[in-house]
């Protein structure tokens, strides 16, 4: 019994500890159960806040683009008016211009009717003045006339001698006017026979002198053999060549030409000792600064002798008389001087000669023509180391050496510094502008020649109706294209003739420039 007790307790047990552990699952699970839908309620509201930020934020996204897309808008919008704006302001400025151009135009209008009213009215006044003036003139011809009756009824009552030396006084009064017509027909046929006359001396004196003629230029080039040559002209840290610059008073230019040094300087003297000064130098090999003074020295020893030859060989060539030495001298250094590019001392020569033949043919010394023709420039052999004109230096130093009048007035006033007192002093002046003036005589630059025939081609196309100009023949011609639909074979004339008297008047140029005007029409048709 008391084991069916223990048995039946322990299966009660059982059966109870069965139903706690049911309750206790039970209540378990609930508990899970509630936690579960806990965590799955927290983690709805987590995904439905994050589902609303994203919205959120969306949602700012989608508006700020929406702002931007609207300002982009508006931008263009506002650059369309704008440009809209600028074309409408573009037009209203067109259209003021216009207006102001419109204005302009009626205002030259207005203008030049006044214009022509009164140059109307001042031809009205000046036909009304001619009218009265020819009223008067009419009316003092009657009156005139009246006299001439009233005369005639009272010469009717003079005696012969009376009516003699009346009419003896009228023939004289008419002789007197026939002398006067005489006297101005015979003066202006003399200045005419004058001006043939000086232009046929002139043009004998040119045919029978023609000397040769050079260029010569202010710089010259010195061959060197080579490199090491040139190098040794320079000198250790320029030495040699400073010592040439300074011995010589020249500039010498030693750039990257190769076998070449340039000589450059005024004085053609100077450049022409250094230029001999370098070639004894480059020929010797010995280079530096003590051997540079004894050649250099050397050297203007010999010049000052070449000088001297120079001279000396130029007075007797022209055959002159009683020169001093120092004039012979100063004469010889022109041999150096250019003007131009034309030699000073065969210019002096030239000039000599056409002015001799000049005053033989006009009856007066040859020789002293030829004396005062020979000095006229030789100050030109001094004016760079003397403050002054070349004319002044050179009657000074004439004087001061023996000259006397007429070379005086001729050296002095050969450019018109001073009066002319003696007959060759003019003389000179024209052998002196036909030695300078004739063709090659002188170089012209290129830069002044292209400007010479660009201002001839200018002076043609300001022309009226010209279209098209063209200086040829080296500018001794010009021919001139005009339009043949407004300019007629009379205008054509006129046209040549303005061209020619514009470039005579603007224009310095030997000789004479031909003015050529071409008008052509062309009927052009073509067959089919």
């Amino acid at each position: 019994m008391p084991m069916l007790f223990l048995a039946d307790m322990t299966a009660v047990i059982a059966a109870g500890a069965g139903i706690g552990g049911l309750l206790l699952g039970l209540l378990i699970g609930f508990l899970a159960r509630g936690y579960l839908i806990g965590q799955t309620v927290s983690k709805a509201r987590a995904q439905a806040d994050e589902i609303v930020r994203l919205a959120e934020a969306k949602g700012r996204t989608l508006a700020e683009q929406a702002r931007l897309e609207g300002q982009q808008q508006l931008m263009a919008e506002r650059q369309r008016f704008e440009a809209e704006s600028a074309g409408k302001r573009e037009e209203l400025r067109e259209l003021e211009r216009r207006l102001a151009k419109r204005e302009d135009q009626h205002e030259r209008q207005v203008e030049e009717l006044a214009r022509k009213e009164e140059q109307a009215a001042r031809t009205l006044e000046s036909l009304r003045a001619k009218e009265q003036k020819a009223a008067q003139r009419e009316d003092e011809l009657e009156r005139l006339i009246d006299q001439q009756k009233h005369e005639l009824l009272r010469i009717g009552d003079l005696t012969v001698e009376q009516a003699r030396e009346r009419v003896l006084a009228m023939v004289e009064r008419d002789v007197r006017d026939d002398a006067a017509h005489l006297i101005r027909k015979v003066t202006e046929d003399a200045q005419a026979e004058a001006k043939s006359k000086a232009r046929e001396i002139t043009l004998m004196a040119v045919q029978r002198y023609a000397g040769e003629h050079a260029t010569e230029g202010t710089v010259r080039s010195i061959p060197i053999p080579s490199d090491d040559i040139k190098g040794r002209i320079i000198g250790r840290e320029g030495r040699n060549i400073r010592a040439i610059e300074k011995a010589t008073g020249v500039d010498l230019i030693v750039d990257d030409t190769p076998g070449v040094i340039v000589v450059s300087c005024f004085d053609k003297v100077r450049q022409a000792v250094a230029a001999e000064a370098l070639q004894k130098l480059i020929e010797d090999g010995r280079i530096h600064p003590s051997r540079i003074e004894e050649v250099v020295s050397q050297v203007q020893q010999d010049m000052e002798q070449r000088i001297t030859k120079h001279g000396k060989d130029a007075v007797a060539e022209l055959r002159l008389r009683g020169l001093h030495p120092k004039v012979i001298d100063a004469m010889g250094r022109l041999q150096f001087r250019t003007s131009y590019g034309q030699n000073i001392l065969r210019h002096s020569m030239e000039v000599a000669y056409i002015a001799q033949i000049i005053a033989d043919q006009l009856g007066l010394d040859g020789e002293m023509a030829r004396r005062c023709g020979f000095l006229h420039d030789i100050g030109k052999a001094m004016d760079q180391e003397m403050e002054g004109s070349h004319p002044k230096i050179g009657m000074d130093f004439a004087r001061s050496h023996g000259e006397k009048d007429p070379v005086l007035n001729v050296i002095g006033g050969h450019h018109g510094d001073i009066p002319a007192t003696t007959f060759y002093t003019p003389i000179v002046m024209a052998a002196d502008a036909i030695s300078g003036a004739r063709p090659g005589a002188r170089r012209e630059s290129l830069e002044r020649y292209i400007q010479r025939l660009e201002q001839l081609q200018d002076i043609a196309k300001a022309q009226e109706g010209v279209t098209e100009a063209f200086a040829i023949q080296a500018g001794r011609e010009v021919r001139v294209m005009v339009d043949a639909k407004r300019v007629s074979d009379d205008t054509a004339y006129m046209i040549a003739k303005r061209i020619a008297d514009k470039v005579s008047a603007e224009m310095t140029f030997p000789g004479e420039i031909k003015v050529t005007v071409l008008r052509e029409t062309r009927a052009v048709e073509v067959a089919r």
